[in-house]
């Protein structure tokens, strides 16, 4: 427990975007659930993108479609907090 992030999900300010693949067997899609959900109970802007059908190599080698959604959703976020 002392390793995991959900520990300090309390304490995260931080707006957060998480991009996960459904069949990304490296960073489990429930893993990514839990503490996007733990985020907004505590208040914090988060935003959960989930891409069916792809793993964990979707910058790289993913459906066309789906590595431009992935782009679109990072300027996005970045345009909204960054600016």
């Amino acid at each position: 427990w002392d390793h995991s992030p959900l520990k300090y999900a309390d304490k995260v300010k931080t707006p957060t975007l998480f991009i996960n693949s459904d069949q990304d067997y490296r960073c489990y899609l429930a893993e990514g659930i839990q503490m996007f959900t733990a985020l907004k109970y505590h208040g914090v802007d988060a935003r959960l993108c989930m891409f069916r059908g792809e793993n964990h190599e979707l910058s790289r080698s993913g459906k066309p479609k789906h590595r431009m959604r992935r782009l679109q959703e990072i300027t996005d976020w970045f345009d909204k907090y960054l600016k």
